[in-house]
C-alpha cells in the first residue's frame, strides 16, 4: 500500500511480488498450498487488479486472514472486480470522504469534494491559491501554455524543480495533449537531449531524465511505477545507470524497454502516489477518458498545487457526467446469489 510505511512500521510490496512470481514460468508460488503469511491484507490501488491476478491473490489468502480493498477508479484490466463487489452488498462497504494529503483550508481538497459531487471546481482567485485553471482553445496552445507553467511559472512562483517536483498528469496515452506526445514535448524543454544519448525502444534517454519503471524486476528489486531520474549514460560499457533513492541501478541499453521517460504519465499510473505540484491537461481529444473519478483522481494528487489547463468544457463533461464504460461481468451475480 503506498504510503504504508510510514504509519504501519511495513514496507509495501507489489502484488506480483507479494505473490512471489517465478522469474522462469511466470506463475506464482504462493496459493492454497503456500498461502500468505498475514492476519490482514490491504491491497491499495484495486483498479490496477485484474480477474485473474484477483483469483491468485483471494487463492494465496489464509482463511484466517481480512481482506481490505481500496480505491476510486475503474479497473485497467479485464473485468470491475471492486465495482462489483461493492455493489453486489455480499460485504462491507465504507466509503471515505475526508482527504488527509492537503490541508482542510486547501482550494485543492474544497474543489476535490466539488468533483466528486457533480460540481464544477469553484476558480475565483485567492490570495496564495493552490488550483487554477488555464484556458487553452486547442491542443497547440495547450501544449505552449503548459511548457510554459511547467518550464517557468510554477517554478518561479512557487519555487519548485520542475523535473522533480512538478508531475503532468494526463487522462490518456495518446494525442497532442496525451502523457506520450507531452514527454518528447517536457524533455525538449527541461532536459535536452545532448550528445551523451542513447536511443532506444523509442525513447531518447539521458542524464536527467525523469524516467519510470513499467515491469517488475525482481533481479533489481525495481517494479513497476517506481519513478526516479537517470544518473549516468556510459556509451562505452552500453549502459545507464537511475538513482532508486541513492542506490543506482544498472540497465544495459537492451533492457531499456523496461523504462519510459516520465515528465508526463497518465493519472491511472499515478494512483497511490503524490507530488508537491501537478498539472492535467484537459482537452475534448480526451473525450473516451473524462470522468469525474479519473479527474478527482488526478486533481487529490497535488499535495501544495494543481493547475488545470485546457478546455472548460472538457472539465464539465467529466464533472457532470460521471459517465463509465460497461464492462459485462458475471461476478456481481454470482456474490448476490
Amino acid at each position: 500500500m503506498p504510503g504504508s510505511t510510514g504509519c504501519t512500521g511495513r514496507g509495501r510490496r507489489a502484488r506480483s511480488n507479494l505473490l512471489e512470481t517465478d522469474p522462469k514460468s511466470g506463475a506464482f508460488r504462493r496459493s492454497e498450498e503456500t498461502p500468505l503469511e498475514c492476519d490482514l491484507l490491504v491491497v491499495d490501488e484495486t483498479s490496477m487488479v485484474d480477474v485473474p491476478l484477483m483469483r491468485a491473490l483471494l487463492r494465496a489468502l489464509p482463511e484466517r486472514a481480512a481482506l481490505l480493498l481500496v480505491d476510486q477508479l475503474p479497473s485497467v484490466g479485464p473485468g470491475q472486480v471492486l465495482a462489483d463487489i461493492i455493489v453486489s452488498g455480499a460485504v462491507p462497504v465504507v466509503r471515505l470522504t475526508e482527504i488527509f494529503r492537503q490541508a482542510a483550508e486547501s482550494r485543492i481538497v474544497v474543489n476535490a469534494h466539488r468533483i466528486n459531487q457533480g460540481q464544477m471546481p469553484d476558480f475565483a482567485p485567492v490570495e496564495r491559491g493552490d488550483f487554477y485553471f488555464v484556458d487553452a482553445a486547442d491542443a497547440e496552445e495547450g501544449i505552449r501554455k503548459l511548457l510554459a507553467i511547467v518550464q517557468n511559472r510554477i517554478p518561479e512562483r512557487f519555487g519548485l524543480d520542475p523535473i522533480r517536483e512538478i508531475q503532468v498528469l494526463c487522462p490518456m496515452n495518446r494525442g497532442g495533449l496525451g502523457a506520450r506526445s507531452l514527454n518528447i514535448e517536457l524533455q525538449k524543454a527541461l532536459n535536452p537531449p545532448g550528445e551523451i544519448r542513447i536511443d532506444r525502444f523509442g525513447w531518447t534517454f539521458c542524464p536527467g531524465d525523469k524516467v519510470m519503471q513499467i515491469e517488475n524486476n525482481y533481479d533489481k528489486e525495481v517494479y513497476n511505477g517506481d519513478l526516479r531520474v537517470v544518473s549516468r549514460v556510459d556509451m562505452e560499457e552500453g549502459e545507464l545507470d537511475v538513482d532508486f533513492d541513492g542506490r543506482p541501478i544498472t540497465y544495459g541499453f537492451g533492457e531499456l524497454d523496461e523504462l519510459v521517460l516520465t515528465y508526463a504519465t497518465t493519472i491511472h499510473k499515478s494512483q497511490g502516489s503524490e507530488y508537491p505540484a501537478v498539472a492535467i491537461p484537459l482537452s475534448t481529444q480526451h473525450y473516451p477518458m473524462l470522468q469525474r473519478n479519473l479527474v478527482y483522481t488526478g486533481v487529490t494528487r497535488g499535495k501544495r498545487l494543481v493547475v488545470l489547463v485546457g478546455q472548460r468544457n472538457a472539465l464539465a463533461i467529466a464533472v457532470k457526467g460521471a459517465r463509465t464504460r460497461r464492462r459485462w461481468s458475471k461476478l456481481r451475480e454470482w456474490l448476490e446469489n
